[in-house]
């Protein structure tokens, strides 16, 4: 059976995401900071399809190690909005399932991405993505928005 597990960047006094935030900048101002350790991996790079980073190590194991155990993932509607413009093709590799008031079709990417747009609740979105995940596990995205970062190392 699946596990849900949670996965945001938050620092130790509660920083997750720096003011401002939108489309154009999804991390907010200095928001990519907490995320330093992760923009040197060449596994997160390598995820997104691009060349980059200088590191292999633990960090890397860790980012490919949640890719791999994720089958279907959950996020909130800001999370999809403010992400839509900078996220590539396919990046999740596996269904997403946005919670949302809004009413729409699903947004099916090329590849095995695709986004569906849950307005009956929490309960709803779970069992969505329990049965989307066969047997692997059920990623709740959120808070720190990394996958929503432009792709493009910029030390703030």
């Amino acid at each position: 059976m699946s596990k849900t597990f949670f996965d945001t960047g938050i620092s130790l006094d509660g920083f997750i995401a720096g003011e401002n935030r939108g489309p154009k900048n999804p991390l907010g101002d200095n928001g990519s900071s907490i995320h330093h350790w992760m923009f040197r991996q060449k596994a997160f790079w390598k995820y997104h399809g691009k060349q980059g980073g200088e590191e292999n190590g633990s960090d890397g194991d860790l980012i490919n190690e949640v890719f791999a155990r994720a089958g279907a993932y959950i996020m909130g509607q800001r999370m999809f909005e403010e992400g839509k413009p900078n996220r590539p093709q396919d990046l999740f590799k596996a269904p997403v399932f946005v919670l949302t008031h809004k009413k729409r079709e699903p947004w099916v990417q090329k590849g095995t991405t695709a986004f569906y747009f849950i307005n009956d609740g929490l309960e709803s979105a779970f069992t969505n993505a329990r049965q989307a995940a066969n047997d692997k596990d059920i990623r709740i995205q959120g808070g720190c928005r990394h996958h929503s970062t432009s792709l493009e190392y910029k030390p703030d």
